[in-house]
């Protein structure tokens, strides 16, 4: 879905949550990975709890990320509606170290998870 109607209000919000080096990392991450938990941003980024809570709040306040349950976690990610206008963002720091870095580290503790995923599979196999 698109937005159909780009307020000045609402793109007011869009251009201040952008505004800060923070946010749009954990904005990078989410839209080049869809969903994150606090967790991995905290890991990702290094930083302290309170400070990747403190954003995400701000995003999800600003209307561009949305979050969704499922037990004890909560997974973010970007809202539909919005893509179009953060792709456009991106598009401009395709190359920013800063940002490249942050994705190599995920697919590291990505791969670590499926690292351990697996061995637990097979730990289990073999009791």
């Amino acid at each position: 879905m698109r937005l159909k109607n780009f307020s000045l209000t609402f793109g007011t919000q869009v251009f201040k949550a952008v505004s800060d080096e923070s946010r749009v990392r954990i904005l990078h991450l989410l839209f080049q990975n869809e969903e994150l938990t606090i967790s991995d941003l905290e890991h990702i980024l290094e930083f302290t709890q309170t400070k990747t809570s403190r954003h995400i709040t701000y995003l999800k306040n600003s209307g561009i990320v949305s979050a969704r349950k499922v037990d004890q976690w909560v997974f973010y990610s970007i809202r539909e509606e919005v893509e179009e206008i953060i792709n456009q963002v991106f598009e401009f720091l395709i190359k920013d170290n800063v940002l490249q870095h942050d994705q190599e580290v995920f697919k590291i503790l990505e791969s670590n998870r499926e690292l351990a995923k697996s061995r637990l599979q097979n730990r289990n196999l073999y009791r």
